[in-house]
This record gives C-alpha cells, structure tokens and sequence, in this order.
C-alpha cells in the first residue's frame, strides 16, 4: 500500500517536474526531480533515482549551479555504488564543466577530470581517460604546476606516438610538454627535446620541433626580437592557440626581465 503511494507521489512530482521546465522555472523543475528521486531511493529503485538525480541536475544547471553540482554528485553516488563507473565518469565530467564555465573554480574542475580519467582509466577507456587528462594538463600549466602537466603531456604523447591513428596528434603534446619545461628551466628544456626526438623521430621534421629549437637558441642569446621573430613566422602558418600563446609569453616575459636584469 505505502509503495503504491509513493510510486504515485514520484509520478506527480515528475508530471509537476516537467511542468515547471515548460514554464522554465528550472529552480522549481530542480526541487521536483530531487525529491522525486528521493522517493525512489526510499523503495529502493536506486536507478530511477539516479536518473531523476541527473534530470534535476540538467535542471538546477540553468539556476542554481551549485544544487546542479549536489544533485549530478548523488547520481554518481549511487552509479558507482553499482559498479557503472564509466557512466560515473561522465557526470564526473559535466560537474568538471560547471565548475569550468559557471562558477570558474578550476582546481575543483581539475580533481572532477581527473576523478573521471581514474573511472575510465579502470574501465580499459583508455582514449576517454586521456581526454580528461589533457584538461588537467591544460590547467595545472596555466597554475604554473609544470611537473604534473609534463607527466600528462609525456605520457599521452608516447601512447599517442604508437598508434597509428594518434600518431600525428603526438607532435603537439611534446610541443607542449617542452614549452611547459622551458618555462621551468631552459636546459631541461633543451634535453627534453632530444630525448621526444630520440623516442619519435618524426617530431624532428615538425614545425613545432623548430620552433622550440629556434625559441631555445633565441633564449640563449638573449635574444627577444629572434624570439617574437620565431613565433610570428610559426603562427602565420599555423595558429597558436591560447593555451600555447600564454606560455611562450610567459618564456619571453623571462628573457625581457633577465634583460632588464643585466643592464
């Protein structure tokens, strides 16, 4: 008897639900959704609960991102619970986003990608695994926490390197895994590059091989016009993205303030 009722209260509670989405009153869409799930949970349909979880969550992510975050972390509660870990990672990764594009907290977002990229990781996702890991790159980076970023550029370039598929893309993490050294330190910078092209002959043809190269040579020499010079001929060929624009000037700002510092 008391299951008939709350199965009843979940139906309303999901026809009010998405009454409130039509109206777009996504904070009161938000609140049905949890509390319908919140019945399920009490009849012990953890997946029905799960989903209305996720459907709250979709909501709340339009008003409040925070209750987003709360609802899309008791779906993955109750997912990996259940031993779904890759559909766990996924929302992982929608948290890991409002966390990017709402609430710009990114130390959050990086322990989001990487909680997801352990899920994948364990469920043999390996390309999936590697996506996530290349945000955490890309962001411990622009936090200045090189050495972790150079472990992920490194270890997805020479996976990258072996596949035939991957093999071209392998190019840029070694690009980046070099420009995240050389802004740490010239010399392992330089060692670094030697070492890519010893384990992956192919990056010594790649313009961005030369360029590292011509971008060392110019640092040694104190040199910021060769420096500029490097990056503008590279970039009027193929574009550098942001991520690359903000280290490379992070290395000139050195060469211009180890200037400044010799005069």
């Amino acid at each position: 008897q008391t299951r008939k009722l709350y199965e009843e209260a979940c139906d309303i509670y999901v026809r009010a639900a998405n009454m409130f989405k039509m109206a777009k009153n996504w904070s009161a869409a938000g609140n049905a959704f949890s509390q319908a799930a919140h019945l399920h949970l009490q009849m012990d349909n953890k997946l029905d609960g799960a989903i209305n979880f996720l459907d709250a969550g979709n909501a709340f992510k339009k008003a409040d991102p925070q209750e987003a975050i709360n609802c899309l972390n008791q779906a993955i509660e109750i997912y990996t619970d259940m031993g779904r870990f890759t559909i766990a990672a996924k929302h992982h990764i929608s948290i890991a986003e409002i966390y990017e594009s709402e609430l710009l907290d990114v130390d959050k977002a990086i322990c989001h990608y990487e909680q997801a990229a352990d899920y994948y990781k364990g469920e043999e996702s390996k390309s999936a695994a590697n996506k996530c890991l290349l945000k955490v790159a890309t962001y411990t980076a622009q936090l200045e926490q090189y050495q972790k970023a150079i472990d992920i550029y490194e270890q997805i370039g020479t996976y990258a390197m072996d596949s035939v598929l991957l093999k071209y893309g392998a190019k840029d993490h070694f690009f980046k895994a070099a420009l995240c050294h050389f802004c740490v330190d010239m010399l392992n910078a330089r060692l670094s590059v030697q070492r890519y092209e010893d384990m992956f002959p192919a990056f010594s043809d790649a313009r961005e091989c030369k360029l590292v190269k011509k971008l060392l040579d110019a640092y040694e020499e104190q040199d910021v016009d060769a420096f500029t010079d490097a990056v503008k001929d590279f970039d009027s060929i193929s574009r550098l993205d942001q991520w690359n624009t903000t280290m490379l000037l992070r290395i000139k700002k050195q060469i211009q303030d180890d200037e400044s510092d010799l005069r």
